[in-house]
């Protein structure tokens, strides 16, 4: 048993089809074959619904324990296993919090070439996000400097590509690990990376526009001191 992580693979597929193979009144419904993201990684999970007997299943975000459980809203029906169902993800909120993934990556990029800096922490909703740094004293027009700076990578149209490598391979990559802590549990032997042609590579298992001019224009809200030796971006997407 377990799920075929169809997102991984093809990050604009929204809609197929799939078998229930296992379902729980606490934890919820597993398919053999997924789309939705389970969250992880700074990224929220997907929400969507799954059609199945003439019925609908609301589906509210899902988890990762051991499979991919779906979430299902409360009180709506819950199919049997061996049920074939259509799984249909919310393209809108999917296709936001890939724009807006790529976009954080974009700033991390910009920030440790320009600054030398690491992330420290991060976090993101659809259209909107902040990732932390270990950066210290900024220069006079650092706010203007960085939205500039994100802006121009966006227009340069980078293309986005996830790949995976062997651990010991992915590790011999230059600045593989733009985290001030390497959050990459020793057990993982294949490592998926995301790489922005000519700009950054990490380390990383959520989803991704196909190049950077489809992240669209950035603006960064607030640049916070959040301690001696740290500063908080918070950069907002254009819709």
């Amino acid at each position: 048993m377990g799920t075929t992580r169809l997102e991984l693979e093809d990050a604009t597929l929204r809609e197929w089809t799939a078998t229930v193979i296992a379902v729980d009144p606490e934890q919820g419904i597993v398919l053999d074959r997924s789309a939705f993201y389970p969250g992880g990684g700074g990224q929220p999970p997907d929400h969507g619904v799954l059609l199945w007997g003439g019925v609908q299943t609301r589906i509210e975000g899902a988890r990762y324990a051991d499979e991919v459980w779906l979430i299902p809203a409360e009180g709506d029906p819950l199919p049997t296993v061996g049920t074939q169902v259509q799984g249909a993800i919310d393209d809108g909120r999917r296709t936001a919090l890939m724009r807006t993934h790529s976009g954080l990556h974009v700033l991390s990029g910009v920030v440790f070439r320009d600054f030398g800096a690491l992330v420290t922490g991060s976090n993101m909703e659809p259209l909107e996000g902040r990732l932390d740094f270990n950066l210290d004293g900024v220069p006079e027009g650092f706010k203007d400097s960085v939205e500039e700076a994100i802006n121009a990578e966006v227009d340069a149209d980078r293309a986005i590509r996830a790949y995976s490598l062997p651990r010991d391979e992915a590790f011999a990559l230059p600045d593989i690990i733009r985290t001030a802590t390497n959050l990459l549990p020793p057990e993982i032997e294949i490592v998926r990376l995301v790489d922005i042609d000519g700009l950054d590579v990490q380390a990383d298992g959520g989803t991704h526009v196909a190049s950077t001019r489809q992240v669209g224009r950035m603006r960064v809200v607030k640049v916070e001191n959040k301690g001696k030796g740290f500063r908080r971006i918070r950069v907002a997407l254009e819709d």
